[in-house]
């Protein structure tokens, strides 16, 4: 399993410099091998909004999450002093701990352009070492 974070769905979405190997990537892994956070849909949807792309996030919802099949997770409530122990142990951000921590319940490889998951034990793998 493979938890794309934030930053690969966008760069896709917006069209942005690595968004071919993105594409790339979105082809070859099968839906049900790739999963993303509610943090991460909720960050496109204001994102979207703030671009004033709403449609394009509906659209991302039906292609991605309704249609695609890509599972969608979320951290229980009683994990959230997991995602602070992680903020503090390696210097993330809450967003990046929120990521690390779904992945290690999900089991899950981060796919991320993020270097920060770099300096963590888990680490992360870019699009193209995953192709």
């Amino acid at each position: 399993m493979f938890l794309l974070d934030t930053n690969i769905w966008l760069e896709r979405l917006l069209g942005q410099g690595n968004s071919e190997v993105v594409a790339e990537l979105l082809d070859k892994l099968s839906p049900c091998d790739m999963c993303m956070t509610d943090f991460t849909l909720h960050s496109i949807g204001v994102i979207c909004n703030r671009l004033k792309q709403r449609d394009v996030f509906l659209k991302f919802v039906d292609d991605v999450l309704i249609d695609g099949g890509v599972v969608l997770v979320s951290i229980p409530t009683n994990k959230m002093k997991r995602v602070v122990e992680i903020m503090e142990r390696f210097n993330l951000d809450f967003d990046d701990a929120y990521q690390y921590v779904s992945a290690e319940i999900e089991k899950a490889v981060i796919v991320s352009f993020d270097k920060d998951f770099d300096k963590t034990e888990q680490g992360r793998l870019t699009p193209a070492q995953v192709l």
